[in-house]
């Protein structure tokens, strides 16, 4: 599959999630076979206004290319200089947001509110498009009723403008991420575009993006909370879609992903930032794991690199000693 110019190794690819797919989460996606990484939603007037804190979303290093940055906002001018912005910091691809439903962000007129002004939409994507070189896609949703319309209005736009390809996540902008998402719309957008299609939406299983691939046609499957924590369902999904026996991780995977991505979320955010963020975020990687309530319980005090070693460590030899199972863990 090729986004403009940019050929994906496969055809996976980790989803924009707010405040979660930073570089040390990124990193561990492709490393276990995520064709292709998105930095978390950027404000484009954060980044024209020159908030040190916005384009600090933008750091990346050559390990993760290729690297799609998605950035939202409403004003053509303002969503162009951001995008200039994000091409000369080296991104691969440029994403533009229409899906985000949160409250603050439909308010501003940007995210899924622009599905409901298309002229709007429109002058947004041609501006994005004359400013840079690099691939452009878009991400939406339904649209505001379950009729699809207004996707299928935005992909018709987005390909006429130059777009490079389109990611659809089929639920309305009210549903959030309850419900059901409508796959039958994903193959309605394929057949109604020329530019690669990519599926989004309750992959929680591996088999279930290859499930969306067979149903819908789409060229790419985008995998975004079922990542979370489990990385390694990039490589299960990789290897279904070959024909090949998916391997689910054991204990020691786990818990070797779980320790680099907390060393790495150490050395990228600083240890007291860090510390704070692993007090919830170090739960993602025990999700169903056996007796795992103590360990959410312990973590919630995190204080250190070394604190948080020691309640992984304790939490893995009450593992071992409960199922008579050594495992290593390696960094």
């Amino acid at each position: 599959m090729k986004i403009g110019n940019i050929k994906l190794e496969n055809r996976t690819i980790f989803a924009p999630l707010a405040g979660i797919t930073n570089l040390p989460l990124r990193l561990l996606a492709r490393e276990a076979g995520c064709a292709m990484v998105c930095s978390e939603m950027v404000s484009s007037n954060g980044l024209v206004h020159s908030s040190s804190k916005t384009r600090r979303l933008l750091d990346s290093c050559p390990d993760e290319k290729p690297l799609s940055v998605q950035i939202f906002g409403a004003d053509p001018s303002i969503m162009a200089e951001a995008a200039a912005i994000v091409e000369s910091f080296g991104a691969d691809i440029l994403d533009i947001n229409f899906g985000c439903s949160v409250r603050k962000i439909v308010k501003s007129g940007s995210g899924v509110a622009l599905m409901k002004a298309p002229k709007k939409a429109e002058a947004v994507i041609m501006a994005v498009r004359k400013a840079i070189h690099i691939p452009l896609t878009i991400k939406m949703r339904t649209g505001w009723d379950r009729s699809g319309d207004q996707a299928l209005q935005l992909s018709k736009i987005a390909e006429n403008c130059g777009v490079d390809a389109v990611a659809i996540h089929p639920r309305t902008a009210t549903q959030g991420f309850g419900g059901n998402a409508d796959w039958s719309l994903i193959a309605a957008i394929k057949n109604s575009v020329s530019i690669p299609v990519i599926g989004n939406g309750d992959i929680v299983h591996p088999r279930d993006a290859v499930t969306m691939f067979n149903e819908t046609g789409c060229d790419a499957v985008m995998v975004g909370r079922a990542a979370i924590g489990n990385p390694m369902i990039f490589s299960q999904v990789n290897a279904l879609m070959k024909g090949e026996e998916m391997i689910a991780p054991d204990f020691s995977q786990r818990f070797t992903v779980m320790v680099r991505y907390l060393e790495a979320s150490m050395k990228y955010l600083g240890e007291k930032q860090a510390s704070l963020m692993m007090r919830s975020r170090l739960s993602w990687f025990v999700k169903g794991l056996p007796h795992s309530s103590g360990f959410r319980e312990v973590i919630k005090s995190i204080s250190s690199e070394e604190d948080a070693k020691k309640h992984i460590l304790d939490y893995k030899k009450k593992l071992e000693d409960r199922t008579g199972i050594n495992f290593s863990v390696s960094t």
